[in-house]
């Protein structure tokens, strides 16, 4: 009997897994459809909102290299993901492949994980997309309406707007994932249009002035709170506030990371991928390549056309900065783009999420009933709806705005163990096939996981401490159900046959 803590579900077993009767993904995804999701994840609170407000409070004009030292680690780590993706194409992304290379207790751990960057992630961006539904329809950015979609019920405000998204995104998914994806392809359609409009127009609106200096001097911070807000390297080496300098650049640099989040929503899907092994690494890097060139671009306009001083601390966004230069017609125009752009970001996250749990389900660390599929729509449909009551309720009831650093450092962490999994398979099974291979050997998994650990290291103290406690909240779960209702550890103890799809039978 192997250590429950260590034991590992092999890659045939993971394999057959995916035609077991009731807990099948229907294959009806190309690398088109992938790149799409992929675009349509990333190109959202990254563009619209976060980009001003890292711009504004942190980096200055230098936010350009910020984004490019995010880009730089996802890239690395994407790589990673593109191996471990066509080389195992089950549903569950990092999970499963924690599964197949360290163990059951890790991959728990990047299971609940990824619970944390998906759910909290497309409650964050349901948020968002309820006050630019105000931004759309009430007049602006700086409409008087409230800022958001709100009712206020007494002791507590729901915000209606969120929950609304949330349900649309949720039948949506639940319809089928093909259908999703051709939602996707003409949402994204409109925001990429918006992203392009935005950097042509704002082209002609630049000023050279705007760009000194290009690096702001630093700003320490004061107190006790500053002290808790700023980042863990800046407080090991006595950078006090992270606002501005280098320390700003690279405190920014872990901020915009959340901007790139939704690339690994790719490998969530490999499943439901009619070529895995191709179509998967397609997908996940021309996704990353079309979203880093939009990015850099959008900061340059935006570094441009607009003084860094001129919206500190204002929680601007991106059509401020268009009121800002009197643009009256593009800041509409952008407010749109937003709510487009964030409709997707909340579908293909909770899309993710579905897919993570479904995989966790089926293992038997979370109750295997929900991991039944729907008999028509082929879709884990009772799970979607349960994460997607879930999301609504975090995202209608609950002021959850500060928590995207979580999303960071839990997405970092699952990028490190996939980096270490990459190596470790290619010791333990070099007979694989796969689809595609990270150059250089164990160079760029090495590098990945440095560059992951150093954007860790300029979240906030308060981003760990938070952290840490979803974490040991997790254990518990998995000491508590998950390591007795394990799949893997029942087959080992002969109470259920393994499923064996080549003979569509059971095997002891």
């Amino acid at each position: 009997m192997s250590n429950p803590l260590l034991r590992t579900k092999s890659v045939e077993q993971s394999m057959a897994d995916t035609d077991e009767p009731g807990h099948r993904l229907k294959h009806n995804l190309s690398a088109w459809n992938l790149v799409v999701f992929g675009v349509s994840v990333v190109i959202g609170a990254g563009i619209f909102t976060l980009t001003v407000q890292t711009f504004a409070d942190k980096a200055g004009p230098a936010i350009s290299l910020s984004f490019l030292l995010a880009a730089a680690t996802c890239a690395l780590a994407a790589l990673c993901y593109a191996e471990f993706a066509s080389t195992v194409p089950v549903a569950g992304s990092a999970y499963t492949f924690g599964y197949a290379t360290l163990g059951e207790f890790l991959a728990w751990i990047l299971g609940w994980d990824l619970i944390l960057e998906f759910a909290v992630g497309a409650a964050v961006v349901a948020k968002g997309w309820s006050q630019y539904l105000v931004n759309a329809v009430g007049g602006g950015a700086n409409s008087e309406v409230g800022g958001s979609a709100t009712i206020d019920l007494g002791p507590v405000t729901m915000d209606w707007g969120a929950i609304l998204i949330v349900a649309v995104v949720t039948t949506l998914l639940v319809l089928g994932t093909r259908l999703s994806s051709w939602f996707s392809a003409i949402i994204t359609a409109i925001k990429v249009g918006v992203v392009v409009l935005v950097i042509v127009v704002g082209f002609f609106h630049i000023k050279g002035d705007n760009f000194s200096p290009f690096i702001p001097p630093s700003e320490a911070g004061e107190g006790v709170h500053k002290s808790v807000d700023s980042t863990v390297f800046s407080l090991i080496t006595g950078g006090g506030d992270t606002a501005y300098g280098w320390y700003g650049i690279l405190a920014a640099a872990s901020l915009v990371f959340f901007a790139f989040i939704g690339f690994d929503v790719v490998a969530t899907t490999a499943e439901e991928t009619r070529n895995p092994r191709k179509d998967v690494p397609r997908g996940i890097l021309g996704s990353l390549a079309i979203v880093t060139v939009l990015y850099v671009l959008v900061t340059v306009v935006v570094s441009g056309m607009v003084n860094y001083k001129d919206l500190a601390g204002k929680d601007a966004d991106l059509a401020d900065v268009f009121q800002a230069r009197g643009i009256e017609w593009a800041e509409k125009v952008t407010a749109w783009g937003a709510l487009a752009g964030l409709t997707t970001v909340v579908m293909v996250l909770m899309l993710g999420q579905s897919r993570v749990l479904f995989a966790m389900c089926r293992d038997g660390l979370l109750p295997r009933e929900m991991s039944k599929t729907h008999p028509r729509f082929g879709t884990p449909a009772r799970l979607t709806v349960t994460i997607g009551v879930v999301v609504a309720i975090v995202a209608g009831f609950f002021p959850i705005s500060t928590l995207h650093e979580m999303v960071n450092v839990g997405t970092l962490f699952a990028f490190i163990v996939v980096a270490i999994g990459v190596m470790v398979l290619r010791r333990t099974r070099p007979d694989l096939d796969r689809g595609f291979r990270v150059p250089g050997g164990p160079i760029i998994p090495v590098l990945a996981i440095i560059a992951c650990l150093w954007l860790m290291l300029n979240l906030s103290a308060l981003t760990w401490i938070r952290f840490v406690v979803w974490m040991v909240i997790g254990v518990c779960v998995y000491f508590a159900y998950g390591q007795r209702h394990s799949m893997v550890g029942r087959r080992e103890r002969g109470e259920v046959p393994a499923w064996d799809a080549e003979s569509s039978d059971t095997i002891a």
